[in-house]
C-alpha cells in the first residue's frame, strides 16, 4: 500500500481512537450521545470532502485565502504609515530605498488584528456576520440535537472569540453545566478571524495558502469541539433551548462608521492582551525551564530538560495517532505542548522557523501541525473565556471554574480531531498546499 495512503488511513483511524480517549474521562459514559457523535464526525468529514476532494471546493478556499492575503496587504498599508520602517516585513524595501530591519512582531503582525476586527465590526453591522452565523447554527441543531444556544455560540466562535457569548447572553443564566462545558470548549477549540491575520502574517512565506487552510480549520473545529465537550461531560439535564432555533443577541451601532470605530478599539485592546499574555507566559516558561535544567543536571537527566519537552513527551503519542510521520512527530508534539502553556501565537512561530530551516522532513507534518494548532486551547485562554463569561453571568462562575480544565481538554482533543479529518484527505499534490 502507497505510504501516503497509510497515513491518512492513520489519520482517519485517529479520529475515532480521540474520541474513545474522551469517553475513558467522560464524567458518563452511558449518557454520551452517539447521534451527536456520528453526526458530528459526519459533517467535519463532509466539510473536509468539499475543500479537499470537489474542485469547485478547493477553488472556493483559494479564493479565500487570496481575499484573506489581500485584505491582509491592505492592512499594511495603515502600519506602514504609522511605524515606517518597522513595519516592513523582511526581505522589502519601501518607496524611498529603505530596507526592513526583518521581522518584528510588535509592528508588522500584532496590527493587522485591529485591521482585521474593524472589518468585522463592519460586516456586522451590515448582516453578513448574523446570516452566516445562523446557517451553521441551525445545522448544529437539527443534526445533533443541541441546544440553540450553545449551537448558536458554537457557530458564532468560528468567526469572533470570547465575545461569542454575547450573542446569547439572556440564555447564560440557566443552562446547564454541560452546555457551559461547549460554549467555553467552542471558544478554545477556533480561532477569532481578527486574529487570523496575525498567523497569516507568520507563515504565509513559508506556506502560501495558510489563510485557506486556518478558515477550514476554524470551521471544522467548531463541531468537533460539540463533540469532545459533550463526551466529555455529557448532556444530563434539560436545556432551556433544546432543539429550538435562538436568534443572535446584538446590539446595533449607530453607523456603520461607529461600528468600525468600536471595531478597531476592540482590535486595540486584543492587541494589548495578546502583548500582556507573551510577556507574561513566555517569561514564565523560561523560569520553568531554567528551573527544570538546573534539576536535570543535578538529578542526572542533562541540562536539555525543558517544559516544552515534558509537554512533546506527553502530546507523541496524539502525533502519531492523528497521522504525522515518526520521523516529525517528536517536533510537532513540542509545538502542540508549547501551545498549551505559551499561547498559538509562539508555536506558530516556531512552526515558521521549522518550515524555514527545513527541520520538518515531511510536509504532511507542517499542513497537520497548522491544522492541530489552530485554536485558543491553553491556559492564558482558559482564564480569559472563564473571567469573560463569568463576567456576563456572576452566578455562574463556580460552575465555569469547575468545567473549565475539563472544556480545555475538550478543545485540545477538538484540534487535534481537526488535524486528523485534515491529515485523511492530505495529498501531496492539491492544489490547496501550493508551495508546502
Amino acid at each position: 500500500m502507497n505510504i501516503a495512503v497509510t497515513y491518512n488511513l492513520v489519520s482517519f483511524a485517529g479520529i475515532f481512537v480521540l474520541i474513545g480517549f474522551a469517553w475513558l474521562l467522560s464524567t458518563d459514559r452511558k449518557a454520551v450521545n452517539p447521534r451527536l457523535i456520528f453526526f458530528g464526525v459526519a459533517l467535519q468529514l463532509l466539510f473536509a470532502v468539499f475543500i479537499f476532494v470537489v474542485p469547485f471546493g478547493s477553488k472556493f478556499f483559494l479564493a479565500v485565502n487570496d481575499l484573506v492575503v489581500k485584505f491582509l496587504d491592505s492592512a499594511s498599508a495603515g502600519t506602514k504609515f504609522v511605524f515606517g520602517r518597522l513595519a516592513l516585513p523582511p526581505g522589502t524595501t519601501n518607496e524611498v530605498g529603505e530596507e526592513s530591519l526583518g521581522f518584528i512582531l510588535a509592528f508588522q503582525a500584532l496590527p493587522t488584528i485591529i485591521f482585521f476586527a474593524a472589518i468585522m465590526s463592519a460586516l456586522y453591522y451590515v448582516g453578513v456576520m448574523q446570516w452566516l452565523i445562523e446557517i451553521f447554527s441551525k445545522a448544529f441543531t437539527w443534526l445533533m440535537r443541541i441546544s440553540g444556544a450553545e449551537s448558536l455560540c458554537a457557530a458564532s466562535n468560528i468567526f469572533v472569540g470570547v465575545e461569542a457569548a454575547t450573542t446569547i447572553r439572556p440564555y447564560l443564566k440557566d443552562m446547564t453545566r454541560s452546555e457551559l462545558c461547549t460554549i467555553l470548549t467552542a471558544g478554545m477549540a477556533t480561532i477569532a478571524s481578527s486574529v487570523l491575520a496575525l498567523y497569516v502574517f507568520i507563515l504565509k512565506g513559508q506556506f502560501p495558502t495558510i489563510a485557506g487552510h486556518l478558515v477550514s480549520a476554524s470551521i471544522l473545529s467548531a463541531p468537533a469541539a460539540i463533540v469532545m465537550s459533550k463526551v466529555l461531560l455529557p448532556e444530563t439535564g434539560k436545556p432551556v433551548t433544546l432543539g429550538v432555533e435562538v436568534k443572535p443577541h446584538y446590539e446595533k451601532e449607530s453607523s456603520i462608521m461607529e461600528a468600525i470605530i468600536n471595531g478597531a478599539n476592540a482590535g486595540l485592546k486584543l492587541v494589548f492582551g495578546i502583548v500582556a499574555l507573551l510577556i507574561a507566559f513566555l517569561g514564565i516558561l523560561a523560569l520553568l525551564d531554567s528551573a527544570l535544567g538546573w534539576a536535570g543536571v543535578h538529578i542526572g537527566f542533562g541540562p536539555e530538560m525543558s517544559f516544552t519537552k515534558i509537554l512533546g513527551y506527553v502530546f507523541y503519542p496524539f502525533t502519531l495517532v492523528i497521522g504525522v510521520p515518526p520521523s516529525d512527530a517528536m517536533e510537532v508534539a513540542k509545538l502542540i505542548g508549547e501551545r498549551a502553556v505559551a499561547t498559538e501565537v509562539k508555536s506558530y512561530q516556531d512552526l515558521a522557523v521549522l518550515l524555514s530551516s527545513g527541520a520538518l522532513k515531511d510536509p504532511r507534518s507542517a499542513f497537520l501541525a497548522t491544522y492541530a494548532l489552530c485554536g485558543f486551547a491553553h491556559v492564558a485562554s482558559l482564564a480569559i473565556f472563564v473571567g469573560g463569561i463569568a463576567a456576563l453571568v456572576p452566578e455562574r462562575t463556580r460552575d465555569l471554574s469547575e468545567v473549565g480544565f475539563r472544556a480545555l481538554l475538550a478543545a485540545t482533543l477538538a484540534c487535534l480531531m481537526t488535524a486528523a479529518v485534515a491529515g485523511t484527505f492530505y495529498t501531496h499534490g492539491s492544489i490547496l498546499l501550493g508551495g508546502q
